[in-house]
């Protein structure tokens, strides 16, 4: 059921020299405010078979410096240096020049799959041009080679699978097939420009291993943008970190982590959470924002943010100097750092507390749903459409939800998480089941004056901060808008905005600011204060931190930990990011196909996982360790979740079970026709009869629901 997997560091031939050489880059965009200089003098070499991962916030010039090596900068965009693959200067060449260079000896995969793939054309028409462009080959010819590729990459029954279009595919298996476009043609160079964003952590898991794979098969040289630590431990052998568009520290991974030796990267790795067992440490966001690149002062760019800066940093740009037995850093206290008589992140770790201090006890029931079900019509025809099917999206879901508590939902996308958020925020009647807020059957509320009575103790923070907030309104209207809906009289409503701006750590300067003018953290902080502005009860948070960097997500945490001691809030969180959810969670629901697979507290969940879907989405959590992500135990789960259309009889999740495949005759037909009712874990005391199998947990402890356990 579980699979080692250390990932050696490859060993380039004797010999070898770089595939790619990247000499004084520099990449400048014009603006109304001044020439912004994204790229300001980023050089590396890049061996082949190796992987160089490049780090830093939004904003730092990761991918400018990746669409620059690739030749794909906008007409506007001033572009210098020197761009070296297989000994040829890629700077200043033409695009049709370049052209037959991209695809051909550098292949690069794109943050979002589905606008990289032509719509109109499918995958295996997609995969056939890309080889055909660059190779003598017939249609017949290359279609077989887009198959085998296919298949390489992992898609299931590739020869049909070929005829299909991206639309028909999921975002991991569309994420394959850019993969597979990318090394069609055996580049010696690959780019990857955060391949993994928005997916899941089991289809991230599995995207990096095809990406591994790639790698394995054309011996190339990659590129990887990430902003994930995580990933950069389990998948790097060099590392460079960038910062205000410059590399500040490039090291290899091991030194990197181990000893850290520039403030910025010290800051940026104290600012993950971990999930691997011990205590959790508290997380140390990065205080500021980082700078705007038209016209940068003169010194370091991160001493106003450093902890650490003397006089010296604020006069002269420090330099990429060599630190023995480490790397090239850009820090004026670089020797000190190295040599261990200087903190980096100047001691903050130790006087934040830690995102679950002082929790108080769970106060009375704001949440209770008992045996949800919600179902959608599978239709079929353009004009006259007609019903050819159900798709069971929660079935006979229940938990329990305390003030001063924080239940997380995860599991992968599909499996009913955001579609049980929106059936409780809807106040309607559930199309099965019960849900009672705040002691309120939601589906006798008759009156539309009771609904909105109701809906100040229910509120939401979206995922996207930006996409949520008018962008038409100054910071000050926007939180107003819903004291005035809630009928809060003028005189009031100033004082109110006012108290929630410093609720949240806002000074009141940004309230004649537009949301386009705040940071992304700025902007979520917005968003929590305005959910709170008619004090509710319970708030639902769907992916609140998955658009931020790790930095502001830091702060956004021990926000969240810090309102919920001081208000009493309950939060529903839905997520999939399994780190994030350890630190903001009291307990947690794992969802799958619409059902709770496991439900207890986070600690028991995180330390005692009995559920096998429960024991690959933790083990597919990069853990920012290098030693420890290389050496761990991994559970790996093949193929896609199944059709909620069409759910099996038996166990919903027997299809991609590791444990079902090493079970006895006996228990496989139990998963085959038994749908497995929720068991309490040895020791605790558990529920029977309707409430355990509709999964609702309570109070109740750690459950799970499985035969083969």
């Amino acid at each position: 059921m579980t699979l080692a997997t250390p990932l050696l560091d490859p060993v380039p031939p004797a010999g070898a020299g770089p595939v790619l050489s990247v000499r004084d880059l520099r990449i400048s965009f014009p603006s109304e405010a001044g020439t912004v200089e994204a790229v300001r003098g980023v050089s590396f070499d890049l061996l082949p078979g190796r992987t160089l991962c490049v780090v830093g916030e939004s904003g730092s010039g990761k991918s400018a410096t990746a669409m620059g090596v690739m030749g794909l900068l906008p007409p506007s965009a001033k572009l210098s240096g020197q761009v070296l693959l297989g000994g040829r200067d890629l700077v200043g060449l033409d695009d049709r020049a370049l052209s037959q260079v991209r695809g051909d000896s550098i292949g690069m995969v794109f943050q979002d799959p589905l606008s990289a793939l032509t719509p109109i054309y499918s995958v295996g028409r997609l995969l056939s041009d890309a080889l055909r462009v660059h190779q003598n080959l017939t249609k017949r010819a290359a279609w077989e080679q887009a198959v085998e590729l296919l298949d390489l990459v992992g898609i299931p029954d590739a020869r049909g699978r070929a005829a299909s279009f991206p639309h028909e595919f999921s975002g991991g298996m569309r994420q394959r097939v850019v993969i597979a476009m990318a090394i069609a043609n055996k580049p010696s160079v690959l780019v990857a420009d955060e391949p993994t964003t928005a997916l899941d952590v089991t289809v991230q898991a599995q995207i990096l291993d095809v990406l591994r794979l790639a790698q394995r098969e054309t011996g190339a040289g990659l590129v990887l943008i990430t902003h994930d630590l995580g990933v950069v431990a389990g998948h790097a052998d060099d590392v460079a970190v960038m910062y205000a568009g410059r590399f500040v520290e490039h090291a290899g991974v091991r030194e990197l982590f181990r000893r850290p030796t520039m403030p910025y990267t010290a800051r940026l790795l104290a600012a993950v959470p971990t999930v691997d067992g011990g205590e959790r440490r508290p997380l140390v966001p990065i205080g500021g924002e980082p700078p705007a690149l038209v016209g940068l002062p003169d010194g370091c760019a991160f001493a106003p943010r450093c902890a650490v800066a003397v006089d010296a940093c604020h006069s002269g740009e420090p330099e990429l100097l060599p630190v023995a037995g480490h790397g090239h850093v850009a820090c004026r206290r670089a020797a000190e750092i190295a040599g261990g008589t200087l903190d980096p992140t100047g001691g903050a770790g130790a006087v934040e507390e830690p995102a679950d201090a002082d929790r108080p006890g769970a106060g009375e029931v704001v949440l209770r749903v008992e045996d949800l079900v919600k179902t959608f019509p599978v239709t079929k025809g353009a004009l006259l459409k007609r019903r050819v099917g159900t798709l069971h999206a929660v079935n006979q879901v229940g938990f329990e939800l305390r003030a001063g508590e924080t239940l997380a939902l995860v599991g992968e996308s599909g499996s009913g998480k955001t579609t049980t958020l929106l059936e409780i925020l809807r106040l309607r009647r559930p199309e099965g089941g019960r849900i009672e807020i705040a002691g309120t059957d939601v589906g006798a509320l008759e009156s539309a004056s009771r609904v909105r009575e109701l809906r100040q103790d229910v509120q939401i923070v979206m995922q996207d901060p930006l996409g949520s907030l008018d962008p038409r309104l100054p910071v000050f209207q926007l939180l107003a808008e819903p004291l005035r809906a809630v009928g809060r009289d003028r005189a009031s409503i100033g004082p109110r905005v006012r108290e929630l701006l410093r609720l949240v750590g806002l000074d009141e300067a940004v309230s004649d600011r537009f949301p386009a003018a705040l940071s992304g953290g700025q902007r979520q902080r917005v968003g929590i204060a305005r959910a709170l502005a008619t004090e509710p009860r319970l708030l639902a948070l769907d992916e609140p931190l998955s658009a931020l960097d790790v930095s502001v997500q830091a702060g956004v945490i021990n926000l969240l930990a810090r309102l919920k001691r001081e208000l009493g809030l309950a939060y529903l969180v839905v997520a999939h990011d399994l780190g994030v959810v350890r630190y903001i969670s009291d307990r947690i629901a794992v969802m799958y196909l619409g059902h709770i697979v496991e439900t207890g507290e986070t600690e028991a969940i995180f330390s005692d996982p009995r559920h096998p879907y429960t024991r690959a989405l933790l083990s597919a959590i990069p853990v920012p360790d290098p030693e420890r992500e290389r050496t761990r135990e991994r559970v790996v789960l093949a193929g896609e979740q199944p059709n909620a259309a069409r759910l099996p009889a038996g166990c919903v999740f027997v299809d991609r079970c590791p444990l079902y495949r090493l079970s006895g005759d006996g228990v496989r037909q139990r998963c085959r026709t038994e749908r497995p009712l929720p068991k309490p874990v040895n020791g605790q005391s558990g529920q029977s009869g309707q409430s355990a199998q509709s999964g609702q947990s309570g109070q109740s402890g750690h459950q799970y629901a499985c035969h083969g356990v």
